[in-house]
Parts: structure tokens; sequence; C-alpha cells
């Protein structure tokens, strides 16, 4: 069996067509395949969490869900190659903090080297497939405590949509719970991402981001488990964030989604939200790696721009 190893290759500063870029993650997964635990094992850790110095982390868990959607183009993240590449270029950035992702992306990321000094959040539950039949029963098929432990990560994080007229909510809610009592006990963080969600009329699952709602989904979620000690919220922007973080004293971070407004439009609301107490950073996935205008680094400085960190920490993530 061949032994490889991992080194970090410069981010691909262009377009690469190439079909081949990556053919060597194939090679490795097919003859050295604890080679993934090996570059988990050699990577540099984050330096730490601190208040007062903002976090930004790149989100790319979405196909795992089968939500693969960008805007208008319903398969914009289906090629793995070219979500490799904007991932590579965003992390590139200094003063991106980690990635969040679900464990086959980031299997790749960590044979690319491309995790050195990151802050790792794996992707939990991802059983609740964009238009299954049974979506709410969103159950962890993803990263566990023990996996995410085992490969140095810093925590998990789990979708935890809140319908009241589906059953099978309180299923998920009783599994979000003993997930996040399993991270605690190894002292990991828990990411929590609630929704109070509908279906429309015609089935669809829709998020309620009406503030009370939002407000509510807090109010419930981070009283899941036997232990908060660990648990971070992981928010939308919506209007009047003063009134959602007034309801939490828990670290938390701003989620992107989708956006159906303009890149100027996005940032400024991010801006005025990340000025609140309570809020530790960004999440963000779709929006910075595929910006309308195609410029992920571009997305990805800009938003980076926004968080409060100090001067000396600013200098000594660039100087790395």
């Amino acid at each position: 069996m061949s032994v490889h190893s991992t080194v970090p290759t410069p981010a691909p500063a262009a377009a690469d067509d190439d079909p081949r870029r990556y053919e060597h993650l194939s090679t490795i997964r097919l003859e050295d395949p604890d080679a993934i635990a090996r570059a988990a094992k050699g990577r540099r850790r984050h330096p730490g969490l601190k208040y007062g110095s903002q976090n930004f982390i790149v989100a790319a868990d979405h196909p795992a869900r089968g939500a693969l959607a960008v805007g208008s183009d319903p398969v914009a993240m289906a090629d793995r190659r070219q979500l490799l590449d904007r991932l590579r270029i965003a992390l590139a950035n200094p003063l991106v903090d980690g990635v969040l992702a679900s464990p086959d992306i980031m299997d790749d990321l960590l044979l690319l080297g491309a995790l050195e000094g990151k802050l790792l959040f794996g992707s939990m539950n991802r059983g609740g497939l964009a238009g299954l039949v049974n979506e709410f029963d969103d159950r962890f098929t993803g990263h566990t405590a023990a996996a995410l432990e085992a490969l140095g990560a810093d925590g998990g994080k789990m979708l935890t949509r809140i319908c009241l007229g589906d059953p099978d909510t309180v299923a998920t809610m009783e599994a979000t719970a003993k997930v996040i009592d399993s991270l605690a006990e190894r002292k990991l963080i828990a990411m929590v991402e609630p929704f109070l969600s509908v279906r429309d009329a015609n089935g669809k699952v829709r998020n309620d981001l009406s503030t009370d709602a939002v407000i509510k989904s807090v109010a419930i979620a981070e009283g899941l488990g036997s232990t908060s000690a660990y648990t971070w919220m992981k928010l939308p922007v919506v209007a009047d964030m003063e009134r959602v973080m007034a309801a939490t004293t828990m670290p938390t971070v701003l989620l992107g989604g989708d956006p159906d407004s303009s890149q100027d439009e996005v940032f400024a609301s991010w801006g005025a939200a990340l000025a609140l107490p309570g809020v530790q950073g960004l999440t963000v996935g779709r929006t910075l790696l595929y910006p309308a205008d195609g410029d992920v680094a571009g997305a990805v400085a800009t938003a980076a721009s926004l968080l409060n960190r100090p001067a000396s920490d600013r200098t000594a993530e660039v100087s790395e």
C-alpha cells in the first residue's frame, strides 16, 4: 500500500478547468485511506477562541443534504472540483478562521493541506434531505462527537428545524439534546442552528424569518441538552437583530443563507449585526463561495473586513 503525505498547495488564483486536478485525492482514498487520519493528527491547530476577536468560518455542508442550488442555478454546488477550488481560495485568506463541512468535504480539505491553523466544525445531521417527505426527521448521519474528537475538531453543527405541526420535530429535538451532551462531554462546541419552520401549500419546507419566530427558536434551542456550557447559536440576520441577541447569552455566529438581495445589502446587514454584543462572527457559505460576480477572493475579503478583530490579531494572522 502506498503512503502519501499531505503538503499544503497554493490555492488556485484563477479558474482551473483541468478535470484531473484532484485526481490525486481519488488515488489516496484508494491506496492509502489512513492518510486522512494522519493529516488530521499532524495538522496545526487554531490558536484558540477569545472574546473580542470575532471568527470567520466558511460553510460547505449544503451538498450532503441534497441542497445544491445557489440563486437560480439548481446545481451550482454539484461540481466537487469547483467547490474545492472555491473553498481553497477562501481558506487561503489568513483572516478566515476555519471551515464548517460535512465529512467528505472535510476529508478532501485535510488531504489538500488546506486546514492548517484553522477551526474545524463538522456537520452532524444531514438526514433531513431537501424535499424529503419526512424532511423534519433530520437524523444525525454525518460527523459524530467521537469522530470530531478524533479529528481534532473544535465542534459540530446541527440544523434544528422546529415545526409545530410535524410529529418528527420532537425526535429531532431529542436527538439534538443527546448530541449536545455528547459534544460537551468532550469539551467540544455544539453549534446549534435553529429555525421555526413550516410546510407551504406546495409541501416545501420554509423557515420563518420573522423576528419573533427567530427569538422563539432561540429560546427552544438554547434549552436543549443537560448543559449549555459548550453551546453556541448559529442564527440568520433578520430585522431587529437587537431583540434577537437579547434572547441569548450564548456566543452567536451569523449565517448567510442563499441571499435574495444584492451583495452590498447583505454585507451591510452583516456589518450592523456584527456590532451587537454576543456576536462572535460569521459562518457563511454560498454567499461568499458563489458570489454573483464570481470573485470569491473579493467577497471573502469584504466579509473579513466587517469583523471586529484587535490589530494585534490581524497582524499575527497575516504574518503566518
